[in-house]
């Protein structure tokens, strides 16, 4: 994460209030904002709300909906926190929050939303999976993160793109391991209920265990895939998962 610095308070007040000034760029941005206890998505996310809260809807709160947005917080993840804050601080303040954010998340696109997920985490998107998209439905991506000792992959699914099932098959050992990175998606097992995927949490899949993992429908999703060695190792690739079967997903 590229360090964060600030000269607002310099700049604005530098000579009328210098001390003020200092907190603001050297305590409050300097020190605060580069402080790794809590990520940086999560961080902005935090600060619009407590200036929703508080009322405050002036250019601090567009600069930091910008700020949001750049840290990779979607329009569905704006519209949702501001929804889920307007129980709690009132609808009036929602509104006014809304106005400003439609704003901001006007000009989202496909590439702008995906250059956001990439901002979200520290991994690299990587290039298209060409080389496996006959095993997907929608556009993904790879991104080797090792290729020795054990195979680390950075795989990362467009809205509503997932991978067919398929098994890992293997005589001893094998098998995978997904830890989610950045965004939302599934993972299912033939004949269970989809687990749903959000940054840290883990899945394990045995060899021999026919499965599927993609995006949500209005999310980025990246994990980590992880080779567990194992002996006559192999992908067996099957058919899609169905329209109707995702759709049934949240």
């Amino acid at each position: 994460m590229k360090k964060i610095t600030q000269d607002a308070g310099r700049k604005s007040l530098g000579e009328f209030a210098p001390e003020f000034a200092r907190y603001n760029d050297d305590i409050l941005f300097g020190e605060n904002w580069n402080n790794h206890d809590i990520d940086h998505k999560t961080r902005c996310i935090i600060t619009v709300v407590a200036l929703m809260a508080s009322g405050i809807t002036d250019s601090s709160l567009k600069y930091h909906l910008e700020n949001a947005k750049k840290a990779g917080v979607t329009k569905p993840e704006i519209a949702a926190v501001v929804t889920h804050v307007g129980f709690y601080a009132g609808w009036p303040k929602a509104w006014a929050v809304f106005n400003m954010a439609k704003d901001v998340w006007a000009d989202e696109s496909a590439e702008t939303a995906k250059a956001a997920h990439e901002n979200s985490m520290i991994f690299p998107i990587g290039a298209p999976n060409d080389g496996f998209k006959q095993y997907f439905s929608g556009k993904s991506y790879l991104a080797p993160v090792s290729k020795e000792q054990v195979g680390i992959f950075n795989v990362t699914f467009e809205p509503s793109c997932r991978n067919n099932w398929h098994i890992h098959h293997a005589t001893k050992g094998g098998g995978q391991i997904l830890i989610c990175v950045a965004g939302r998606g599934y993972y299912q097992e033939w004949g269970k209920e989809a687990i749903a995927m959000k940054p840290g949490d883990v899945v394990n899949i045995p060899a021999g265990v026919k499965h599927w993992h993609g995006a949500a429908k209005n999310s980025w999703f990246s994990h980590l895939a992880i080779e567990v060695p194992g002996e006559n190792g192999s992908n067996e690739w099957l058919e899609p998962v169905s329209e109707e079967e995702y759709n049934k997903l949240p």
